[in-house]
């Protein structure tokens, strides 16, 4: 399945472990051109020597950040001349009850899980609305459809990431773009490592141990919704693993 993806340029969040590391693999060998943002550098330039990418295409970015998300897209079309993909993957999931009033929690989700997505959107709008093509991929999840006591917060960030997805979609219809939401569910991650409560963490690592698909999983849906013909949009993905009910 790599049809559509050979030669284009993907720029991915979150690319030094999990989701965004399995995407930059799955991507890179289906030849795509991938650029890879995320914190931890050191992790980034250690994936992007084993995948032999050029020099430049792992820039330290912390999606928080405007103007280093801004810098990411821009690395991507200087060194490939054009921007096709952006896969808005970066993200954080601290869960707790609301009434531990973790409010430090409540705003990191908010400046990774939805501000880092309408960055990355900004980012890379200018490029895809001027070549008049481009396809943006944002990262939901599973509690985007459906929230549990101790994901409220975590949830709402994901529930925003579909409303913009989809008020994105109808606006850029004039400029051919392509949007999709992609919505898993337990998918092998950090994502449990970020949560700030003992007893919290200890449930979902078993949920997680019980549950969790490997993050390839994620890689093939990404890579099944580039991989579409150029009219065809694929706007949302919700997948889990078969055992999970929730």
């Amino acid at each position: 399945m790599t049809d559509n993806i050979k030669g284009k340029t993907v720029v991915i969040t979150g690319a030094s472990s999990g989701l965004g590391e399995a995407t930059a693999r799955h991507l890179a060998n289906a030849g795509a051109k991938v650029v890879l943002g995320a914190r931890r550098i050191d992790r980034l330039k250690a994936l992007s020597s084993e995948l032999g990418l050029p020099e430049g295409s792992s820039i330290e970015t912390d999606v928080t950040e405007a103007g280093q998300v801004k810098h990411l897209v821009d690395q991507a079309v200087r060194l490939h001349g054009r921007i096709d993909v952006i896969v808005n993957n970066a993200g954080l999931m601290p869960h707790s009850p609301l009434e531990r009033g973790k409010i430090d929690d409540w705003d990191r989700m908010i400046d990774v899980n939805f501000k880092g997505v309408l960055y990355g959107i900004a980012a890379a709008l200018p490029h895809m609305t001027a070549q008049k093509s481009g396809h943006i991929i944002n990262v939901s999840s599973v509690a985007g459809h459906k929230v549990r006591p101790g994901s409220a917060v975590y949830a709402a960030t994901k529930t925003a990431v579909r409303v913009i997805s989809e008020g994105l979609r109808q606006e850029v219809k004039p400029y051919n773009i392509r949007t999709t939401i992609v919505s898993p569910g337990a998918v092998e991650s950090e994502l449990p490592q970020s949560i700030t409560e003992a007893d919290v963490a200890a449930g979902i690592a078993d949920f997680y141990e019980r549950y969790a698909i490997p993050a390839d999983s994620f890689a093939r849906v990404v890579a099944f919704a580039i991989s579409q013909p150029e009219e065809v949009d694929i706007n949302e993905i919700l997948f889990r693993p078969t055992a999970q009910e929730l």
